[in-house]
């Protein structure tokens, strides 16, 4: 779960402390006087207060856990691998707890319906969401849209439409025609009026076109294969933000038990 220790004088990698941080929120109803840290890889007082208050727990000493220490193993022992709202919040990190009680059902029905059904499927699609939404800060493109004019690739052949369809969704459906497809899928309009905007302002839509991208694409078979990169190509046209996919693919990975 980590690489190097993680506490008083220790080498303080952020992706190590991010889990350690991490760990202690999932453990954080036992400790006392703790209140929910940022996940954000900062080693600082409020995680050195928490380490010492779940040491004393486990009638432990040091300020430091170390990997496969006795610290570390009674941390990770609250691990239970299922898929609900405290988990969603800590995979999400700088997630706000409101977002992750908005989200967990829509999830918690996407992934159902589009036979994201093992560990493995939810980690590397919970992963990827996170990155494209911002640990679901975001279900809208923050960009005008106006990028997308014309692209006729994308199904953009009326005026406006690079703005009227830009990326929306969990993992941002861009183009009329993917707009379209959806909303065939569905047996739903999402192309006129405002109804693009249903996308973003729905969190069931939201999360739903999400996993409607994810099948259509057949991303489950790569997610079986454990192969982001590929995974992230296939969202992003490229391999953007691929170090950061990896970051949350390794703690969601963790709490949905994936071995």
């Amino acid at each position: 779960m980590i690489n190097q220790p993680v506490g008083a004088n220790a080498p303080n990698n952020p992706d190590d402390v991010t889990m350690i941080q991490a760990l202690l929120n999932l453990n954080l109803p036992q400790l006392v006087g703790v209140t929910w840290l940022a996940e954000d890889g900062a080693y600082g007082a409020a995680t050195h207060a928490a380490i010492e208050a779940f040491q004393k727990t486990i009638k432990a000493t040091g300020g430091i856990i170390e990997p496969a220490s006795p610290t570390l193993n009674a941390l990770a022992s609250a691990i239970t691998g299922a898929f609900d709202e405290i988990v969603l919040e800590i995979v999400m990190p700088l997630c706000a707890g409101t977002l992750a009680a908005l989200y967990v059902d829509p999830l918690r029905s996407a992934m159902a319906g589009n036979d994201i059904s093992t560990p493995l499927r939810q980690a590397h699609f919970l992963a990827q969401l996170g990155h494209e939404s911002g640990s679901l800060r975001y279900a809208a493109e923050l960009s005008s849209g106006e990028q997308y004019e014309g692209r006729k690739d994308l199904g953009n052949t009326d005026a406006g439409d690079g703005a009227r369809f830009k990326g929306r969704g969990l993992i941002q459906l861009t183009g009329r025609a993917n707009y379209t497809a959806y909303g065939k899928a569905r047996g739903r309009d999402f192309v006129t009026g405002p109804n693009p905007d249903l996308l973003a302002s729905d969190a069931h839509l939201a999360a739903d076109c999400a996993g409607w991208f994810w099948n259509e694409h057949s991303l489950n078979a790569i997610a079986d294969a454990d192969d982001a990169t590929k995974i992230t190509k296939v969202i992003n046209g490229g391999t953007n933000g691929l170090d950061d996919r990896l970051r949350r693919l390794r703690l969601t990975k963790v709490f949905l038990g994936v071995t």
